[in-house]
């Protein structure tokens, strides 16, 4: 293998797909990077054997090959280069050199042949759609997934394609995230699946605000495309969660009994300021609805009290309820909007934020002290 490439070409393909290599693994070949040249392209992948990401950028190639490289080490040495040309070469024994200016380095590699072949997929069932779209669901719901291994089916995103609808649902089993979108989706494209997180921590990375974005899933495999503008083209493959993704429609309030508008950006300040005076063993903030107003109390015996007042146009009678602040900070960060609704039934029925778009997000009460 023979080829030269921009400086900017390999460090942004080492980037999009490095990320998967975990550093403590049994497998030698799985700290490297795979780079296939052939055409006008060079191709890198990288795979922890569950999530298996490929980078297609330009390059000149002047004997086609393969190899594969330590990418830690790889990266390393690209991201030092101050020479915007790099040429790399390869012998029969997997030893690559590269040169860049006056700089040259000899880095020994493995046999491709040895890299795990990537998954193959079936065609029927896909979906196009803007990067944008996707990117934006995703932020709305992945802050909701799941730590807690003992509830895997938790540990992603469920991903519904059926009645020209795509829904993402995120839960932890303490609060849910919900958005849906009209999509175009075949009869034969209709499904649902569960996108496990590592999958969505790469999407939230790499996905862009312009280009395209093609899904494409089996049974117990999904895969994502994403093409920009500059010529860039990343196709992440993933194994999916397997299991049955609880109902979560049932646990969506079906009535409301108060609906109170608020200045978002205002809100998540006051309860981000209130956050500071709360414990670990005291992590609740209350708040108190009387007309027009709204107080906002965190009290810690250990830590010490905050107490604020925001001007609402409330009318309902007067309520109080206590939540987590964290899990009503981090939906209200993920939103852009200026304004979003609060939609409360009693103190101890779960509270739902709305805004005038498709998203719904559903937090537990705590108790109050």
């Amino acid at each position: 293998m023979n080829l030269t490439i921009t400086k900017d070409q390999i460090s942004h393909g080492l980037q999009s797909v490095q990320n998967v290599v975990s550093t403590r693994t049994t497998l030698p070949i799985l700290s490297n990077v795979l780079l296939k040249a052939e055409g006008d392209r060079l191709e890198m992948t990288a795979t922890d054997l569950d999530v298996t990401i490929t980078c297609s950028v330009e390059a000149t190639v002047k004997t086609p090959g393969a190899t594969t490289i330590p990418v830690k080490k790889l990266f390393g040495i690209v991201r030092e280069l101050t020479n915007p040309q790099i040429e790399l070469e390869t012998d029969d024994k997997n030893v690559t050199s590269l040169r860049s200016g006056s700089s040259f380095f000899k880095i020994r590699g493995l046999g491709a042949e040895e890299f795990p072949p990537p998954p193959k997929f079936r065609e029927d069932k896909r979906v196009v759609l803007p990067q944008e779209k996707i990117k934006g669901m995703l932020r709305k719901t992945s802050f909701a997934i799941s730590t807690d291994e003992s509830r895997y089916v938790l540990n992603g995103i469920f991903i519904s394609l059926k009645e020209h609808k795509i829904t993402m649902v995120a839960t932890d089993g303490r609060r849910l995230a919900l958005v849906d979108e009209d999509v175009d989706v075949s009869e034969k494209s209709q499904g649902e699946f569960i996108v496990p997180a590592k999958t969505v921590n790469e999407l939230n990375r790499l996905l862009q605000d312009k280009g395209e974005i093609e899904i494409r899933y089996t049974d117990n495999q999904a895969a994502f495309s994403l093409k920009d503008e500059k010529g860039f083209t990343v196709l992440i493959v993933t194994k999916l969660v397997d299991g049955s993704y609880p109902n979560y429609r049932q646990v969506i309030p079906a009535e409301t009994k108060e609906r109170i508008a608020l200045g978002r950006e205002e809100f998540m300040h006051a309860l981000r300021r209130a956050e500071i005076m709360t414990s670990e063993k005291q992590n609740s903030v209350k708040l108190n609805f009387s007309k027009n107003n709204l107080s906002i109390t965190a009290n810690s015996p250990d830590v010490g009290e905050a107490r604020e007042s925001l001007a609402i146009n409330y009318k309902g009678k007067d309520m109080a309820i206590a939540f987590n602040p964290g899990y009503v900070i981090e939906p209200l960060n993920a939103l852009t909007t200026d304004e979003v609704f609060l939609e409360l039934i009693d103190e101890l029925s779960p509270g739902v934020l709305k805004i005038n778009g498709p998203f719904l997000y559903v937090v537990m009460p705590m108790r109050l002290s």
